[in-house]
């Protein structure tokens, strides 16, 4: 007798947000060299760093925390702990595709995932296509299932006074559930 089977499909949608780095005294200081490495393993200049216990990538965690909430599989704070310090730099991209090679042993399959960065700076609009690779790559599915844009805020709020930057994402799983 043949099994039944059906697909179920899961979705979640996750903020992540971090603030640039500020010295004590007020001033900003520079991680990375003046370049934000937070942006889906793309290198964008800009005299202003993120902070964070990894590489600050906002658009990866977000991601990754969408994916986890998804598959009920916590959030990367439980996978990655930042009181871990094997965590320390590590590379997000490498960490997304941890958490999807997590969502596929739980019996997920990645269908599709928008997400958005919030900024007044950097632009994020000339490294959109490689971005939408990178995650594509790390996540092992085609480019054409992940969107990214980005927005402004009018220069309102913290995101547009420049004190950090934040990302939205939402995703679609899907699991054959054996009936």
């Amino acid at each position: 007798q043949e099994e039944n089977k059906h697909l179920s499909e899961a979705q979640a949608r996750h903020l992540t947000v971090h603030g640039m780095l500020q010295n004590e005294d007020g001033t900003w200081s520079w991680k990375f060299d003046n370049y934000v490495r937070s942006f889906s393993g793309v290198d964008i200049p800009y005299e202003r760093g993120l902070l964070g216990h990894s590489d600050a990538d906002v658009l990866a965690h977000a991601l990754a925390d969408a994916i986890l909430g998804a598959c009920r599989g916590g959030d990367i704070g439980k996978l990655f702990p930042d009181t871990d310090p094997a965590y320390e730099g590590a590379d997000s991209m490498v960490l997304l595709a941890r958490v999807m090679d997590y969502a596929r042993e739980l019996g997920f399959e990645f269908v599709d995932a928008d997400c958005t960065i919030a900024c007044q700076q950097p632009k994020i609009t000339p490294h959109r296509d490689a971005m939408r690779a990178n995650l594509a790559h790390a996540l092992g599915v085609d480019v054409e299932n992940v969107g990214v844009a980005a927005t402004t805020t009018e220069k309102l709020g913290w995101e547009g006074q420049g004190e950090g930057i934040g990302a939205w994402a939402v995703c679609l799983l899907q699991k054959t559930v054996k009936e």
